[in-house]
Parts: structure tokens; C-alpha cells; sequence
């Protein structure tokens, strides 16, 4: 199946035109569609736009042959005095001009000061704060590669990726260098720490250089010639959920392949900077993982946006965002949905401002997202999409204009442009696709996707079938062609043969009186192989009748979907920094014994 927005269709008229209500059209229709690969036979479904009672079709997306330096420094001219990146704790910001000449002084002082040699990797293990941008551009401004830590690493996570990426060199905050000097304990060899300094009166950090004097120095270094856009630029680890993080290689192509994706009409939904106008982008999504670098901080950098960072998450910093910046645009994943629909602390002035909420990384409640939609008066919209790390990351997205015609709910989009892909029966080694509402494995092709694992290429072959990326994610579309995730096919719960996903109970259960959150794991059980057991967290003050529970489940769900492995009240959910649940380590931690039969 590919998209209809990634190809010209042929002999497409106004006669197959249905208009809709805001000037765009859709139609269905078999065409020819004419790819870089050749020309062929397709059902389409597009959304485009109409003129002079003509409906012009989507046609294939030129990827521009930049590295993301060049591409996303691209109109900085335009607005060089306007604010580009501000923190929301200390206030401290940059415009632009000072964006594109601090990260111009690092790429030259990396080569100057470190000697680092085109393809080194350097680190980056920071917050959401103004210098990440400033780091990511700056080092793939030098030709190196960029390979981004989570900040809330214990030391031997640091030490770990720091050794599988084999980084010359690392850039952290004042605050993280205790942290790092842990991570080196085991090392044979340390590395040089550039230290980013939020405060202006800090105290120099022994052994470290000055990242803040690195920035504001301009060095007489040879200009850095530009990589080739099919080099690596980052080297980013998966999230790990089944197993230990792999290093995923992304191209500058990749990523900017990805931009382009989500820049046509029907997805774009950031409004053009004018001298009158910005748009505000609060930065919650974690930079150092792929949804929040490439789809926040990328592009609406790109889009010259203003960004707010949060360095890290609490409802005090959200809220003083909310009232004090009135963004228009919220990337969030579903806990912070949640938060947004259901506590009393987000009132509903504060999210008047608001003009979408664009939600990934997991599966969105259904209830949470009518609550957010009730509590703006209708006034947002609320758009899911979907991507992996190895996808960098949106394969599918919501166009406003398709959500609104099909009255969606719960889709996580449609194919992007110059995507191809198919959903497969799971242990059906032909790949023969599916057709709409038989859930299987997605498959992907596009020039987004990932050419491989850093230094493990027989994971990088099993990732592939014929050229096909795998996802591992069990998905199914429908009549129109919309997409929709039910669950990871490592975590499906196998009761009597049958398959049960964790995400259906786990949605069924956070709508109980008192749950703020769950997460269902199948455990073992003598009779049925597995059975459903749910964890769940308690709304503060709330008390739980796990009988009563189970028993509500029961009612909604078919026999073999209960909750026979029981009802286990903890304090909090684990989640990785992308939101999604990790139900392995629920795995490692509760099920030391049998369900009983």
C-alpha cells in the first residue's frame, strides 16, 4: 500500500472529487501512480486541493540534497532577532542569529580545540534546555555524529552507551558531572566533557572545558566542507523495551526526508512566522529521543517557532508554561494528555490557547482525548501519529482535514508521502499483505527508515524482510485506509491460543472510579498458558475493590481477556521517557510465580 501522497495520479478528474466544507477535496479512485521506481496500478485515497474545479493531486516529495545544518538554518535570515529557544526555569534565551552563530563557533572549536575527526560521535547528555539545539546543530555542523543520552541514566547506562558508540568527547550540564565522573570510574579511557553552564555566576568544574566559552569564540579553523546527506548523523538507542538498546544509525537524509513528510498541507499545522506572528512550542517531549529532536525541536526550529524548554516535567512548570507562554502547539505523549484532561490544577482557561495537541509514543486513550477536545471547548484538535526510532520517527501522521471528514477517533494517521507499507499475518514468513480491519505486523519502506544497527548486523537483517523494515507493532487500517495500533507483538498476551492485547484492558481499566493508571502483563498459568494480570495505580485518596475490578472487566471483555491473573495495586507504572509502558520490567519484577488455575 503506498501513499497516495508520495506518487502523481493520472487521469484523476473533478468528476471523483468529493468537496468537504474547508475548500479541500477527497476521492477514491483506481490510477496510475508514478513513483522513482516506475509506474503502477493503485486504489487511491488522497486529500488535496482543488482550483478552478480541478482536483490537483498529491505528488512525490523531492527530498532536498542538504545535511540538517543547512536545511534547518535554511530562513534564520528572515527573523534573525527573534527568539528561537527561551527556558522556561531561568528565562535565559537565544534568537536565531545567536542560534545559527553558536552552534557555526562549536562545529570549528570541535575541530579546533578537540581535534575531533569527521564520523567521530560526540555525546550529548542534557535536558530540555536552550544549548541542545545549539549541540545537535553545532556537532553535525563539524561532521560528526551525534548520539544522545537520557539525562536519568544511572552511571553504568552512561558508561554503556558511551563504550557501544565509542564517543570522543561529551557535552553535559554542571549539575550532571558528578553523575558522568561515576560513569568513567569503569573506563580505561575518559573523555573530554564540555560543560554547559545555565547559570552565569557557576563554578568552574575541574577537568572540563567551558562550553559556554566555546560558543562564543570564533576560531580560524578551514571551513568544514558539508557531509554527505547519506552519512550518519545520529547514532540514537532504542528504547530497549525487549532487550538492551541498539544503536540506530540515522542519516542526515533520513531525517530530513521525515521533515519533508510532515510538511505538506494536509499534516503541516504549525501557522508561517511573521513579523506579527510566532507560534509557541512548549519542548515536554525529551530531546535526546527521536520524536522530541527531530519533530519538535528540528522542525519548528525549521519553522522558526519559538521553543520552550522543560527540562524536566512537574505540574507546577507545565502550568506556568500554559499561563504565562499560551502555546499553540502541544507534542505530548499520553500521560501528559492525561494530566491535561483529568487534573483539577489544568483549568480550562489555561488551555484555551491552545490550537492542537499531537500525541505519540503510545496507544491515546479514547476517553482522555474527548476530555481534552471538552475542556477546550472543541477547540483543539487532537492528531496521533506513529513512528519508531529506526523510522525517524512518523510513518503514519492524522491530517486535520481527514480526522474532521471521517470523524476519527482513535486512528493514529494515514501513510505519509514517499512511504510505502503493508500489514503481514505475524508468523507468515511470505509477507502476503492483509486487507483492511485484519490486524497483523506493519511493514515499512520509505526514505526514512534506518539502514541498520551500529555494529550489530545480524539484528539488522532479522529487522528486514526483502527490504521490508519490521515493526514489531501489531496494527490494522480500515475501509478509508486509516491505520491503528493495538499492541507490541512481543507483549500480546497468548490465553488458549488466542491473543489478547495489554492496551485494550489497559484503556477498560483506567476508566474505573478511582484508577489514575494501568498496565496489564500476561503471566504464566498452568491451564491456559497465560492469563491477563492488571497493575494499577490509585488516584490519590482513592481506595480499590480489586474484586469489583475484576468484575467490571469481565462484563465488558470476552471470557479468555479477563483478568484471571489478578488485580496488583503498585505505586507507579514504569515508563520509559517516551511515555511508552515497559512492561518488562513489570515482567522481572512480579511474575517470580504462577497465575493461579
Amino acid at each position: 500500500m503506498s501513499s497516495t501522497s508520495d506518487t502523481c495520479c493520472k487521469k484523476v478528474g473533478p468528476e471523483s472529487c468529493k468537496k468537504n466544507k474547508d475548500g479541500s477535496c477527497t476521492f477514491v479512485k483506481m490510477c496510475t501512480l508514478k513513483t522513482p521506481e516506475g509506474e503502477f496500478p493503485c486504489e487511491c485515497i488522497c486529500t488535496c486541493k482543488c482550483a478552478k474545479g480541478d482536483c490537483k493531486s498529491c505528488e512525490y516529495i523531492d527530498i532536498p540534497n542538504l545535511t540538517i545544518p543547512q536545511f534547518v538554518f535554511k530562513d534564520f535570515h528572515r527573523f534573525p532577532k527573534k527568539i528561537g529557544v527561551e527556558c522556561s526555569v531561568t528565562e535565559r534565551k537565544y534568537t536565531f542569529d545567536e542560534i545559527r552563530t553558536k552552534a557555526h563557533n562549536l562545529s570549528k572549536g570541535l575541530r579546533k580545540v578537540l581535534n575531533l575527526k569527521n564520523g567521530d560521535v560526540l555525546a550529548i547528555l542534557l535536558p530540555n534546555v536552550p544549548e541542545f539545539p545549539i549541540s545537535v546543530l553545532g556537532t553535525l555542523e563539524a561532521n560528526l555524529i551525534v548520539t544522545c543520552i537520557n539525562p536519568t541514566f544511572s552511571p553504568g547506562e552512561i558508561r554503556n552507551q558511551l563504550l557501544d558508540s565509542n564517543a570522543k568527547a561529551i557535552i553535559t550540564l554542571s549539575a550532571l558531572c558528578p553523575l558522568l565522573q561515576a560513569a568513567f570510574a569503569e573506563m580505561k579511557h575518559k573523555i573530554p566533557i564540555l560543560n554547559v553552564s545555565c547559570q552565569p555566576f557557576e563554578d568552574k568544574i575541574e577537568n572540563t572545558i567551558s562550553f559556554n566559552e566555546l560558543v562564543e569564540t570564533h576560531f580560524e579553523v578551514e571551513e568544514i566542507q558539508p557531509n554527505s546527506t547519506n552519512d550518519t548523523a545520529f547514532l540514537l538507542y532504542s528504547s530497549g523495551t525487549t532487550g538492551l538498546p541498539k544503536g540506530v544509525q540515522l542519516s542526515h537524509k533520513n531525517i530530513i526526508a521525515n521533515l519533508c513528510q510532515i510538511d505538506i498541507p494536509s499534516f503541516k499545522i504549525a501557522y508561517e512566522t511573521t513579523e506579527n506572528y510566532q507560534d509557541v512550542i512548549p519542548g515536554i517531549l525529551p530531546w535526546f529521543h527521536i520524536a522530541g529532536l527531530n519533530m519538535v525541536m528540528l522542525l519548528y526550529l525549521r519553522y522558526l517557532c519559538k521553543l520552550i524548554t522543560m527540562p524536566k516535567f512537574t505540574p507546577e512548570l507545565y502550568i506556568n508554561i500554559l499561563t504565562r507562554h499560551k502555546p499553540s502547539l502541544m507534542p505530548v505523549v499520553p500521560p501528559i494528555v492525561s494530566f491535561m484532561a483529568n487534573h483539577p490544577a489544568v483549568k480550562k482557561e489555561y488551555v484555551q490557547c491552545l490550537r492542537a495537541v499531537i500525541c505519540g509514543a503510545a496507544p491515546l486513550s479514547p476517553v482522555d482525548e474527548e476530555k481534552i477536545i471538552n475542556k477546550t471547548n472543541g477547540r483543539v484538535e487532537v492528531l496521533q501519529a506513529y513512528g519508531l526510532t529506526e523510522t525517524s520517527p512518523f510513518v503514519l501522521a492524522t491530517s486535520f482535514i481527514r480526522k474532521r471528514e471521517l470523524k476519527l477517533k482513535g486512528s493514529i494517521g494515514e501513510v505519509l508521502p514517499n512511504t510505502t507499507v503493508k500489514v503481514v499475518s505475524a508468523d507468515n514468513s511470505e509477507g502476503n499483505a492483509l486487507g483492511p480491519n485484519e490486524p497483523g505486523e506493519l511493514l515499512v519502506k520509505g526514505p526514512q527508515v534506518t539502514k541498520g544497527y551500529h555494529q550489530r548486523a545480524d539484528e539488522t537483517n532479522s529487522a528486514f524482510q526483502d527490504g521490508w523494515f519490521k515493526t514489531g507493532d501489531l496494527i490494522y487500517y480500515d475501509d478509508n485506509k486509516m491505520f491503528y495500533i493495538q499492541d507490541r507483538l512481543k507483549e500480546l498476551i497468548k490465553v488458549k491460543g488466542y491473543q489478547v492485547a495489554p492496551v485494550e484492558l489497559e484503556n477498560l481499566i483506567r476508566n474505573f472510579p478511582g484508577v489514575e493508571d494501568a498496565a496489564v502483563i500476561g503471566v504464566s498459568n498452568d491451564r491456559y498458558g497465560q492469563v491477563p494480570r492488571a497493575f494499577v495505580v490509585l488516584k490519590s485518596g482513592s481506595k480499590l475493590n480489586t474484586d469489583e475490578l475484576i468484575s467490571y472487566v469481565s462484563n465488558n471483555v470476552a471470557e479468555y481477556k479477563q483478568l484471571k491473573g489478578g488485580v496488583v495495586i503498585i505505586d507507579a507504572i514504569p515508563k520509559n521517557a517516551s511515555g511508552k509502558t515497559l512492561r518488562r520490567q513489570l515482567k522481572v519484577k512480579y511474575d517470580s510465580k504462577n497465575a493461579s488455575s
